[in-house]
């Protein structure tokens, strides 16, 4: 069975500066017509950092949307004009004044396909060198470091609610106890 659906009519019904939402309506497989509301973003990036004793570098910022404090990955929206790994580069030294080096692609991330488009990039790295952190204007962060082996922990016991986060925590865990990183 064909499972695509159709869009038949697409409708503008809220542009931000971030996102952008369209109620659609759709042909069904079974010939049978649906709206769907989907939130366009222009996608994001995150990067599992690893200093030479194995801890990744987080921060702790305030998601708004949630109204607390959330412990993540450095991580942001992509640029128009710059690849994923070049979003990454830049998110990881502004939000902790960190350069890697030896990235590697840990994959894409649809955080949740039945309402939104967006695509999150996953990579990990050693660092290389680190420094102050340059945060974009009304970005406020704390940045910390954490053994990847207490993270992976963290991670299993329900303390890291962020998906991108645990995704690229226990990817980097594998991928390090497998000798690829």
């Amino acid at each position: 069975m064909d499972l695509t659906e159709k869009t038949l009519s697409s409708k503008s019904v809220f542009d931000g500066r971030i996102l952008h939402i369209t109620l659609d309506e759709v042909e069904l497989p079974n010939g049978k017509k649906s709206k769907r509301e989907v939130v366009n973003h222009p996608g994001g990036v995150a990067v599992a950092a690893l200093d030479g004793d194995n801890n990744l570098l987080f921060v702790r910022q305030f998601r708004y949307p949630y109204k607390e404090i959330v412990l993540e990955l450095p991580a942001g929206k992509l640029e128009k004009g710059s690849t994923p790994l070049e979003n990454g580069k830049r998110e990881l030294l502004e939000e902790t004044g960190a350069e890697g080096y030896s990235y590697i692609s840990l994959g894409q991330v649809y955080p949740s396909p039945g309402y939104t488009a967006e695509i999150i990039h996953l990579y990990a790295c050693r660092v290389k060198s680190e420094g102050e952190s340059k945060p974009d204007d009304g970005e406020f962060l704390n940045v910390e470091k954490i053994s990847l082996n207490k993270a992976v922990e963290m991670v299993l016991n329900n303390m890291i609610p962020d998906s991108k986060t645990q995704i690229a925590v226990l990817k980097t865990a594998a991928l390090l106890k497998s000798g690829k990183i």
